[in-house]
């Protein structure tokens, strides 16, 4: 493993960590092996932001004996609903509840670092920073139960707020390919460097986008080489070649890969015994657009008042565009709430950080799928 300073909190964490997003519908056997697996690869940072009890009771069992191998980052404000839909919430109650509850399920007596969880606007910025949920953070770390402080989210406005303020150690953010033209990166970047803020880089892969076939085509850049460049690289993107440059900015000290599986934990390792080559993604650079309308199937649009389940729909729908397949097909068959039962309320839309219009990729979804 190949280990970075931690911000100023001062302890060498893995450039490779490990996000558990895509466990929370796995079984646990799988959870076991990939934590264990990822454990022995000297991977020591994960972060853990659903509020479900399954998954959080499978990564449980899979620390035991194990937890002093694993920094752990926990989320204050994220929630589930009875039938298993995530939503954030910024009542303080709640919030203690869903902490309290990672503690018992995981087994432990503290969490590494609480994050404020998901703050993109500035009314929610005031409410975790000027209100209650610093306060709670605050408590739990002279409780013994939170060792450091950070914030996650999308804004980058918001994100350079938090962290010249001075109240968190650590800021979990998006860093991939398709914001290489995000604007005053650099400065983004170097202003967490100087303040000595833990810059955790989130969606490295773009929820996945970024490695489905000819990614590059299906984001619809433009660069005056491509034609040329069609006849001497390919268009697919791997995920050596996404952490290569998620782990090339300034100020990253670690990534946190989403997977479901062995296969995509190794694909992610492999990083570290990758060759130059392999790494190499600079034809890629200067080719993506800003993610703007783009889904990277986070969830964060959640909950939907009938239950769909958004991300993994318009998954779906992006993936069979290219060839709608008899297993896409099925897939779709089965899941419980169709797009089709989309309200059009607008709820999502407005939750949506990356500004995708949720309610357009349901028809699309209804015309390719049917009812």
């Amino acid at each position: 493993m190949e280990y970075r300073k931690f911000g100023k909190i001062g302890v060498d964490v893995g450039a490779i960590g490990l996000g558990t997003e895509y466990l929370n519908a796995v079984p646990r056997k799988t959870t076991v092996s990939v934590i264990h697996e990822a454990i022995d690869s000297g991977v020591n940072y994960m972060d853990l932001f659903f509020a479900h009890p399954e998954i959080r009771d499978d990564i449980g069992f899979a620390l035991e004996g194990r937890r002093d191998k694993m920094m752990i980052a926990g989320h204050l404000g994220s929630a589930a609903k009875e039938d298993g839909q995530y939503y954030k919430t910024r009542d303080p109650k709640l919030s203690e509840k869903y902490f309290l509850d990672l503690l018992s399920r995981l087994h432990t007596d503290y969490i590494d670092i609480l994050m404020l969880h998901f703050v993109d606007l500035e009314a929610e910025y005031e409410t975790g920073f000027n209100g209650r949920a610093l306060e709670l953070a605050h408590r739990y770390q002279k409780e013994g139960k939170v060792r450091f402080i950070g914030m996650s989210g999308h804004n980058p406005q918001i994100a350079m707020k938090a962290v010249k303020s001075g109240y968190i150690d650590v800021l979990m953010y998006p860093i991939n390919l398709l914001g290489d033209a995000m604007p005053e990166k650099t400065e983004f970047l170097n202003t967490c460097a100087s303040e000595g803020v833990a810059l955790v880089a989130m969606k490295p892969f773009a929820g996945g986008k970024l490695l489905q076939k000819d990614a590059l085509i299906s984001m619809g850049h433009v660069h005056s080489g491509w034609k040329s460049l069609q006849k001497t690289a390919s268009t697919s993107i791997t995920p050596v070649q996404c952490l290569s440059y998620t782990l090339s900015q300034i100020g990253v000290s670690t990534t946190v890969p989403g997977v479901k599986d062995l296969d995509e934990l190794r694909a992610a390792i492999h990083y570290l015994d990758a060759t130059d080559e392999e790494k190499d993604f600079s034809f890629a650079v200067g080719m993506q657009e800003h993610l703007e309308g783009g889904c990277v199937y986070c969830n964060h649009c959640l909950p939907c008042p009938v239950s769909i389940d958004i991300g993994k729909t318009i998954r779906l729908l992006e993936t069979a565009q290219y060839t709608l397949s008899d297993d896409l097909q099925a897939e779709y068959d089965g899941f419980s709430v169709k797009a089709s039962e989309c309200l059009q309320c607008g709820d999502c839309v407005e939750r949506c950080p990356f500004g995708v219009d949720v309610i357009a990729k349901m028809e699309q979804a209804v015309k390719l799928f049917g009812n």
